[in-house]
């Protein structure tokens, strides 16, 4: 019977890693074809390059338009780090007032906010637009970033308010026997507690906001002002398919950021997505 259940781990196992290395194969190539000659990325058998170079990330690196991928990954942080910070403050604060406040109407408005995750972005695009437009944000960062500050992301203020009605309630009790208004208490008692929920934003806040293409094709129009995703485009409107592999060797180099703050912070994913669960 031991031998069985054995074989059955093993088995599974095996299937395990096979999944992996099947999902992981297309990264696996793009890396190997960044590596190779031009004429070799898609006429050599196999991932691993027999002649490696590196200068596909030379010339990607150099951009095209005077512009260094420098200043694209310049542009990218830039951006997420302005989305973070408004979807860290906004939905927490949102959170807090839904689920610790009591005021008129809040339940109708926490339903208002739960329908919105509902509406497609599509629908959204031409009003949005109109508005920016107006306000003479084109070409600029404000129409993504700004919009981040008013807990415009239901999914992030429904997942706080849920890990915020875990905590028990007799905390922010003792915090106003000692003194402490709602503002005391959000700052020093639930904001501490609450650290799994916000890494959690900080990091689907980061991936969504880095990989977006068409909200950032939609309002930057300028070289000097594209992110990672857009330029990215232009290895093959620009120079066509002569650059396909700074195209590949640019988008491994995409990944990494990606990569690393999953790497780094994946426990914190799990915490906070499973505490809301238990809740």
């Amino acid at each position: 019977m031991a031998i069985v259940t054995r074989y059955k781990t093993i088995l599974m196992h095996m299937m395990i890693v096979g999944g992996i290395l099947l999902m992981l194969y297309p990264v696996l190539w793009m890396i190997g074809s960044s590596l190779k000659p031009s004429d070799q990325i898609f006429t050599q058998i196999g991932l691993w390059p027999k002649a490696i170079t590196f200068e596909h990330y030379a010339k990607g690196w150099a951009g095209m338009s005077r512009t260094t991928f420098a200043t694209f990954f310049t542009n990218s942080f830039m951006l997420v780090g302005l989305a973070i910070v408004g979807n860290i403050i906004s939905c927490s604060c949102a959170a807090y007032a839904f689920a610790r406040m009591d005021f008129k109407g809040k339940k109708i408005m926490f339903a208002i906010m739960m329908m919105t995750m509902m509406i497609p972005l599509h629908v959204l695009i031409v009003p949005q637009y109109i508005i920016f437009n107006k306000l003479g944000w084109m070409n600029t960062f404000l129409p993504i970033a700004i919009p981040k500050f008013f807990a415009t992301e239901g999914f992030f203020v429904f997942l706080t308010v849920q890990f915020i009605r875990s905590l028990p309630r007799e905390l922010d009790q003792a915090a106003t026997v000692d003194g402490c208004g709602p503002i005391r208490i959000y700052t020093r008692v639930i904001l501490p507690l609450i650290v799994p929920a916000i890494v959690t934003t900080a990091i689907f806040t980061f991936i969504w906001t880095w990989n977006d293409f068409f909200s950032h094709l939609l309002y930057l129009s300028s070289v000097d002002k594209f992110t990672v995703t857009l330029a990215l485009r232009m290895f093959i409107d620009a120079m066509g398919e002569s650059a396909i592999g700074s195209l590949f060797a640019m988008s491994f180099l995409s990944l990494i950021p990606v990569f690393l703050m999953f790497l780094f912070f994946q426990r914190y994913i799990v915490e906070g997505i499973a505490s809301t669960g238990i809740k």
